[in-house]
């Protein structure tokens, strides 16, 4: 007996040693059935309700939510039920309905969970019903812009919105329901919807994308709540097929998947993000997507906490978050990078999610209390509790936005992109530089492009995206052609254009294979902050080399951007270097001819929506352009010669439904050149009062910009002033080693310096 039980003992061990091993390799391995779990558990856990009941009328921000709240869903309840039979684009009708029954149905189950108050659940039931008696008669759609058709909306993307939110109402309501009742949405409603977004769309479900993640995480939330193992298996790693055409394209232009690549919710979660926690979509997708990773974590860190969600790929998820806040500007407005509407901010419901699920799961930082007191709402859950709870206590601390360099790709070797953060007279000055990986279907070809803030102004813009989103007028709320004909397109952006032709050839699958490689980031010192980047293959047999310098001399009254390009090419080409200001031109130093009939700058490439406004050519080396906007001045100032084109150009040709923004521009073009250079410097100066009518430092502090020295290895660049002050700035091309001791001998001096760079003020 006591050798069987020894035997036993040891195989015991065994298996449990084997177990173990495996969910060493992988942090989420197998998903086994669990024991019976409890309801609420999937953001609001039974536990957390009584705390929340406990402390109500004494959390003065989580009251107001939800007395806010509370008056949104009784308005809804009282108006009744409406669940109309699909039929419109985004912004129609039957859109809007279905996305407002999905929010407001989410918000009455949390409130018959805080309130104990029937009436909530009764209204989730009775919509549920509703839902349930529609759904199996209804055909896909009958839009059919989308590869991927929903039942409810015209794509899938938006049937996962709406089970992702509903889930959570009927994990509210679950033990409300009798268990027929429950019986009757699964078989009708939650299972065939699942089954529809996943089997049924393989080409939807089964990709890297953030389309896929909503889909993963719809299936994975309802998996939760029904308690359904094998479901969540399929959330988290995919349906178990490769029969999907590996030539479909979705309406955005991007693969569905490729052949043999990792699926479901881990692969979305350990693909697009890099280990900095960029998502290489860019922020005004990372902050869609945002929600559905986050919440899905919540309800798997509730439910399967064995399976530790926010240590997987070393806690990336919770340090998005703080990346994401980064990429916003001083007025808390998303960098517009790729495609990205303007105006998107950390205000939006899924940052409010993404603060409170961060500062719960990820230490209590406290600066992350601050953003939520700009938000001035929580959510209704043990996240939000605790939010309001540290606010109501005073613990908030700044949230400071710092020079930060962020990497692109699944180990950060993809490029990346550079904020430089300086402060000025008024607001902070920021620059973002973009030398990433394509960013997937929703990149631009803009590769070392860059845009440049003022506070919350654009100085020099990023035009983001062509789409009015959920504006019926436009397109239905959808992607409008131009966003292809012109926003995605090179020349749409502050970066170079040769020949006339955009990166790559505009063409997708090419520019998925390449990134940009960094040179140099260093922001130790705050007077001189670079980043600096490398690209050589968007146009083969030419390499581009953008380097961008924010310094703070005590002669300038605000910090100014010193901006070098490097270009070598195997034979001649045009090139040309846009500048997209926002504001009113001033005035310029060079003579131009306006042209009698206006006419787009070329044909196509994005060029066809551009005007030819204006035409000059400067009589001397240094090109200004200056312009006004929000009360302060602006002077552009590029190195160039007699022979330049010198073009003042406008959004909005070839575009008869007014579709594109009316936004001016300035081109420097240089034609038959092999090997050249772009330098130019940025000001921000002076302020103009409308009360008093008075202008202040209204001119440019530059007298003149100049290459001194210039060969394969070396650039040395001197830019004085209108106080006849002298600062030389010292680059090195070939190696950017910190420890790299460097000498340039001229006619009548030698300069040495150690690392990629010196700056040499007063010289």
């Amino acid at each position: 007996m006591f050798l069987k039980n020894k035997i036993q003992l040891v195989l015991v061990i065994l298996i449990f040693t084997v177990i173990s091993s495996k969910a060493q390799t992988s942090p989420i391995s197998n998903v086994k059935k669990s024991n019976k779990q409890e309801h609420p558990s999937l953001i609001l856990t039974k536990v957390g309700v009584e705390k929340i009941k406990a402390q109500l009328g004494t959390v003065p921000l989580f009251d107001e939510t939800l007395a806010k709240v509370k008056a949104e869903v009784d308005t809804e309840i009282s108006n009744g039920i409406e669940v109309p039979i699909p039929k419109d684009f985004s912004g129609g009708y039957t859109h809007e309905r279905h996305k407002k029954n999905f929010l407001i149905l989410q918000k009455a189950g949390v409130l018959y969970q805080i309130l104990d108050d029937e009436t909530y659940a009764k209204y989730v039931k009775d919509m549920l019903l509703e839902y349930a008696r529609i759904y199996p008669t209804l055909p896909v759609h009958p839009q059919t812009r989308s590869y991927a058709r929903g039942k409810l909306f015209w794509q899938c993307l938006n049937d996962s919105n709406w089970l992702v939110y509903v889930s959570q109402a009927y994990d509210c309501v679950y033990n409300y329901l009798s268990k027929k009742e429950r019986e009757h949405l699964e078989k009708d409603l939650f299972k065939p919807f699942a089954n529809f977004i996943s089997v049924g769309n393989p080409q939807f479900f089964n990709r890297v994308h953030n389309h896929s993640t909503w889909g993963n995480v719809a299936v994975g939330m309802i998996a939760l709540v029904m308690e359904d193992d094998k479901l969540l298996e399929t959330a988290l790693y995919g349906l178990k097929t490769d029969n999907i055409d590996p030539n479909a394209k979705d309406n955005d232009g991007g693969f569905i998947k490729k052949k043999g690549q990792k699926v479901g919710f881990l692969a979305n979660l350990e693909e697009p993000f890099s280990p900095d926690g960029y998502y290489t979509e860019g922020p005004y997708y990372q902050r869609y997507a945002m929600y559905p990773f986050l919440v899905f974590a919540e309800a798997l860190q509730n439910v399967k906490p064995e399976l530790k969600i926010f240590e997987y790929k070393k806690g990336v998820l919770l340090k998005s978050i703080n990346t994401l806040l980064n990429l916003t500007d001083a007025d808390g407005h998303f960098f517009p990078l790729n495609d990205g509407q303007k105006g998107m901010s950390y205000y939006s419901r899924e940052l409010v999610s993404a603060v409170d699920i961060g500062y719960y799961f990820g230490g209590n930082k406290t600066d992350l209390l601050s953003i939520a007191k700009d938000q001035g709402e929580v959510l209704l859950d043990d996240t939000g509790l605790s939010v309001a709870l540290g606010i109501r206590d005073g613990l908030e601390t700044p949230f400071i936005k710092k020079s930060i360099d962020l990497s692109d790709g699944k180990n950060g070797d993809e490029g990346g992109v550079a904020i430089l953060r300086a402060n000025s007279t008024k607001r902070e000055l920021s620059l973002v530089m973009k030398y990433s990986a394509q960013g997937l279907s929703h990149g631009h070809y803009d590769k070392l492009s860059f845009s440049l803030y003022e506070g919350g102004n654009e100085v020099i813009q990023d035009y983001g995206m062509t789409r009015f989103v959920n504006i019926q007028q436009k397109g239905g709320g959808n992607y409008l052609k131009e966003n292809t004909t012109w926003a995605k397109q090179t020349i749409a952006h502050n970066t170079i254009n040769q020949d006339e032709t955009s990166h790559f050839g505009g063409e997708f699958e090419t520019g998925s294979l390449h990134h940009s490689e960094k040179y140099v980031f260093d922001v130790s010192n705050p007077n001189l902050q670079i980043i600096s980047a490398k690209e050589e293959n968007a146009y083969p047999g030419t390499k581009m080399h953008r380097t961008m310098v924010l310094i703070k001399e005590a002669s300038f009254e605000n910090p100014y951007l010193l901006d070098i390009i490097k270009i070598n090419a195997e034979h001649e080409h045009q090139y040309d270097l846009p500048y997209y200001y926002l504001g009113q031109l001033m005035t310029t130093n060079f003579d131009y001819i306006i042209p009698e009939t206006l006419k787009p700058l070329g044909t196509k490439n994005g060029y066809q929506h551009l005007w030819n406004e204006a035409e000059g050519k400067s009589e001397t080396s240094n090109a200004k352009v200056s312009w006004f906007n929000k009360q302060r001045f602006y002077t552009l100032t590029s190195l160039v010669s007699n022979e330049d084109d010198l073009i003042l150009v406008r959004t909005g040709a070839n575009d008869p439904d007014f579709n594109l923004r009316r936004d001016p521009g300035f081109i420097i073009r240089k034609k038959n050149n092999k090997d050249t250079y772009f330098i130019s410097l940025i000001e921000s100066h002076g302020h103009y009062d409308p009360v008093s009518e008075i202008a202040t430092n209204a001119f440019s502090n530059i007298l003149n910009l100049n290459m001194i020295f210039s060969n394969d290895e070396y650039l040395v660049i001197s830019i004085e002033t209108k106080n006849e002050q002298k600062s030389l700035f010292l680059f090195s091309i070939k190696d950017n080693l910190k420890t790299s001791k460097h000498q340039i001998k001229t006619q009548d001096k030698t300069y040495e310096w150690v690392g990629a760079y010196q700056l040499i003020k007063n010289y």
